[in-house]
């Protein structure tokens, strides 16, 4: 990770070999970590994608920002066939090794390698805040995707508690760091993982950029009191 200002980092106005070196650093222990700092919502948070993706067998899902493909062997469970892509040559790698079974691609979400219609449903978990340009992201994933086909998009998001969300913002910014230290291959990454939740959109923000982006029908539900969110719309 380059060591940008506060500042800089929070403004998630990462370059995507910025975005790729940092997660390379984290790739060795990511899955590991995730369940630690989530206290083990993480798996929940991945049924809840794939249920919302509502996916038939024999459908073709994309699963964009995919990592080490924990999300993507997930979404396989339906008895479609899931394809993940990231652009961390270190996640990929991590991936292969420990899901050997599971399609892992490069590919940068802003360029997919893909022709235009491919797939029946996309998605994106967690990895929409590190893109310089999200709306051009969601763009590129409608490109993919047929019409009438679906998006889901699992984030973090803002809880809709005041109590909770003053409690869980204390924890973005001071515990967090630390938790990572004790777990994390590179925990200097999960600082500014934590300012980018803090700077990344509410829901209702979130939706607008998507209806903005070549989707309809955005509709989203909280998880967990909206310290994430599953967004959801339609190919127009």
């Amino acid at each position: 990770m380059s060591r940008t200002s506060r500042g800089q980092r929070a403004s998630l106005d990462k370059q995507p070999h910025e975005v790729a070196a940092m997660f390379d650093g984290v790739a060795a222990r990511y899955d590991l970590t995730n369940t630690v700092l989530s206290f083990g919502q993480d798996r929940g948070w991945r049924r809840a994608t794939r249920a919302a993706l509502g996916l038939l067998p024999g459908e073709r899902v994309l699963d964009v920002g995919a990592g080490t493909g924990v999300s993507t062997e997930e979404l396989a469970q339906s008895g479609a066939y899931a394809v993940g892509a990231d652009l961390s040559q270190g996640m990929l790698r991590t991936g292969k090794q420990t899901r050997p079974a599971v399609p892992l691609l490069a590919g940068d979400a802003l360029r997919l390698p893909f022709p235009d219609e491919t797939f029946d449903a996309v998605t994106i978990s967690f990895a929409l805040r590190n893109i310089p340009d999200p709306e051009a992201a969601l763009r590129e994933m409608a490109r993919v995707t047929r019409p009438g086909g679906r998006l889901v998009v699992c984030e973090f998001s803002t809880p809709t508690n005041a109590a909770f969300r003053t409690v869980y913002l204390s924890y973005l910014m001071r515990s967090l760091p630390s938790v990572a230290r004790t777990v994390s291959s590179n925990p200097d990454a999960y600082v500014y993982l934590a300012e980018s939740i803090q700077a990344w959109p509410d829901q209702a923000g979130l939706a607008a950029r998507i209806g903005r982006s070549g989707w309809s029908r955005v509709a989203w539900r909280n998880l967990t009191g909206g310290i994430a969110a599953l967004h959801r719309a339609v190919r127009d």
